[in-house]
This record gives C-alpha cells, structure tokens and sequence, in this order.
C-alpha cells in the first residue's frame, strides 16, 4: 500500500496545506482511535504538543477525533516528546500523540503516534490507520462519547523520571551550563531538571511566542548557544531541537559535539561499568566512519540503519541495544526510555563530565572524524534518483569511492529533497563526487 500520509517520522507537513489540517487531523484521531480500540476497558490517548501556533488548533481537532470515537483524552500541554512516550505508558492509556514537526520551522506541524507500549507505531499499524482513512468513521453512541481533560502535574512527572537515569548520587553542582531549548517543547522542563541537580543553568530559547521555534536557535541553529557558552564562560553547551528529542552539544571553546562522539562517550562509559548490552552501538547510515573505527578499537560494534530513529529502534529491540542513536542528535537510551531523550542523554554527558578531570573538548573529542560532506538537493516533483543520468553519476561515484569511503543517498522522508552524503580519507574527493551527484540531481530535478 502506497503511503499518503505517514513519513519516516509519522505525519508531517505545512500547516494548512495538504495532509497538516484540522480536518486531516480529525481524521486520524478517528482512525487511530478506532484502531486503537481493543478490549472493553474504557479507551484513553495522552496528547501532548511542543510550543507551534498551530498546535492549539491540531490538538483541539485531535481531540474532537477521538472524543467521537469514545477514546477519552488526557491533554499535557507543551513536553517533550519522550516525555508523551513516558506517560502513555505511565497512565496505561492506549495510544500516545505527540504534536510537532520537531525541528523544522513553525510554518510546520506533525503527528507523531506512540502504542501502549511507548514505542513509535509499527509499519503495520501506520498501513492499518491509513486504510481507515479513506473510510467513514463508526462514530460512537451519545453516551459513549469520550472526555477530554488536561493534568496539571506532567511537566513534574517527566522532571522526576529524568533525574531518575543518573546515579543519585551525582550533583552538577559547580558546573555552569548554557541550556538551548530552541523556544520548543523543553523550554520548561530542560532548565529545571539541569537546575535541580545543582548546576548553574544559562537559558536560552525559553520565551515561544508560537512562530519562533527553531528559529536562530536549538539543536539545528548552533550560532547562539556557541556564542553564549563563549560570553559567559560556560563549562558546556546543550541544545535541544523543538521537541527535545534531540541534543547538540557545544563544548567550552565553542565547538560542536555531533550525535557521534555523544554515543561514542556514552557507549564508552556504560561498557567500562559493563552496563552496555548487544556488543555495541546502532546508528543510521549517516554516522561517521570514525565512530565505527573508534568502536572496534573498543572492542564494540557499529550497527547500521536505515535514517530514522525509528529503524534504530527496530534494531535495539531485535538486537538487544540499549544504547542507539544519529549523528543529528537523536539518542535513544533503551534503559530510560523509548525513543529519543535529548535531556537524557544531556544528564549522561553531564555526569560524565563532573566525574572526569577533563574539560568537555576532551571528555567528547574520543576519534578524529573522517572527512564527510552532506548536500541536499530540492526538487518540485517528480523522482530523480529514478532518472537515468541520476543513476549513472551515483555509479560513478559508488565506482570512485569503492574501498576508499561510502556514498549515502537518499531522499528526504519529511521534506522535498535529496540528500547526498560522502565521507572518506581524501577531502577533495568526497567533495568532487558530492559535487557530480548534485549536478545530476538538479538537472533531472
């Protein structure tokens, strides 16, 4: 079945424009809720949302969608998305939503939907919601139609469940840390977990105003943070993306630490008090050669995915992993929670941190890099990478770069674009066949 709505990371797009209206967003409470009903206790979904204009009128049509299908709503207001993923199972409700399109501007809104289980939904169960899309609801009797209600004590019960992934024994205190939440989903939560450790905590992107998410700052706009961490003499930077499933961390000198050398420490520091499972790490086809070079060295393994974190998921779970993630920031540590927890894994970094003599340039500097370059290429329509001079200049490139480095290519599953990814030994390489590939892309575009 050809997928209309759902993307690699649920359902995504501009507000007001195709699939990302009120109507579209009914529908699926309807849908979701209906798929969702199974068993004769009485039906609930958590819905929280991260801090978009948009997000007033989604949620109100979400929950017009599953009132009317007799599935009771618990409302959180702005949280993380790890924390929606927390609290569906926490509250034993039957589907979890969490509304944002992460990292993208605020011209943008997404659906992303979580089992009772806390997990992101299955291939199957997204296929089975898309099919009951296109059908009438069986709306529910009079009487049988759901309740909505928001809780007052959410934003506590995901402060508490985070502080609960470091040794209780640690404190921040002596630490000062510049804390980015990109006017997102965090902008509350983030600050005060950091704080209650005992760290000096400098905000930043702590005032939404419903159009400034991600705009000039987060995990995607570095300038900010790197330039705060500098003024103020910070210790550490950490940058959370609009939903805060995400972290970028800058060290004292401004630099920026990538989701792989997050992993590398991370995955480093659990082996050493043997609390790491599978053998090693899971990560995307985007992570850097390096990071697997430095894991062999350690006798660990780099296991690679799909892009998504939802494919790194899959591979935990089958593999037995707790530690995954992408080089973008998205780290999923399977002993505290089910999907991606930039606060988390902030609080991993941190504690490693207070308990080494290093500064963060070293503590999260494990392996030198190789070189990698990523281009992306928009297109109006249509399918390049099927075009025929598309196909050749990839070949020509894979030819090139064969025992020497990879060539990862790609199209966007949330936006218009094809993404092109080399890395080897020889900068000017990478460059040159990225370059060819790009060429051809646009030309066929």
């Amino acid at each position: 079945m050809t997928r209309k709505f759902f993307g690699t990371d649920g359902i995504r797009g501009r507000t007001n424009k195709d699939v990302m209206t009120s109507a579209v967003a009914m529908r699926v409470g309807q849908a979701a809720g209906a798929h969702f009903e199974r068993g004769t206790h009485r039906h609930r979904v958590v819905i929280g949302k991260d801090t978009r204009l948009s997000g007033y009128m989604m949620e109100s049509a979400l929950v017009a969608g599953f009132t009317s299908v007799g599935m009771d709503v618990i409302m959180t207001g702005p949280l993380p998305t790890p924390a929606i993923a927390m609290l569906t199972r926490e509250m034993r409700a039957d589907l979890g939503v969490m509304i944002s399109a992460s990292h993208n501007r605020f011209e943008d809104n997404g659906i992303k939907l979580f089992g009772p289980d806390g997990f992101k939904l299955s291939d199957e169960d997204e296929l089975a919601i898309e099919a009951r899309l296109d059908q009438e609801p069986v709306l529910a009797d009079a009487s049988d139609i759901g309740r909505a209600r928001r809780i007052d004590d959410a934003q506590g019960r995901y402060i508490h469940a985070a502080k609960q992934s470091i040794s209780s024994d640690v404190r921040l205190d002596g630490l000062k840390v510049v804390v980015d939440c990109a006017h997102g989903a965090a902008y509350q939560v983030a600050p005060a977990v950091i704080w209650e450790l005992g760290a000096e905590v400098i905000s930043l992107g702590v005032t939404p105003n419903g159009t400034n998410i991600n705009d000039g700052v987060g995990s995607t706009a570095l300038d900010a943070i790197k330039a705060k961490v500098i003024e103020t003499g910070a210790h550490i930077g950490i940058a959370l993306d609009g939903d805060a499933d995400r972290l970028i961390v800058v060290d004292e000198k401004g630099q920026t630490v990538d989701g792989d050398q997050i992993m590398a420490l991370i995955a480093t520091r659990m082996a050493e008090k043997g609390q790491l499972t599978g053998g090693g790490v899971v990560a995307t086809v985007m992570s850097n050669l390096g990071l697997e070079r430095y894991l062999e060295s350690q006798g660990l393994t780099l296991e690679r995915t799909k892009v998504g974190d939802r494919y790194v998921l899959e591979r935990m779970k089958e593999g037995g992993f707790n530690v995954g993630g992408e080089q973008s920031g998205h780290m999923i540590l399977m002993d505290y929670g089910t999907t991606g927890d930039g606060t988390v894994a902030a609080l991993r970094v941190l504690s490693s941190l207070v308990q080494s003599d290093k500064p963060a340039s070293k503590l999260l500097h494990l392996f030198d890099p190789v070189p990698q370059l990523l281009k992306n290429v928009r297109y109006e329509g249509g399918a390049p990478l099927e075009n025929a001079a598309v196909k050749q200049a990839i070949a020509d490139a894979e030819a090139e770069l064969e025992g020497a480095g990879r060539l990862v290519i790609r199209a966007s599953g949330t936006e218009p674009l094809i993404r092109v990814m080399a890395e080897g030994d020889d900068a000017a390489q990478v460059e040159r066949v990225v370059d060819a590939v790009c060429d051809a892309v646009r030309a066929a575009a």
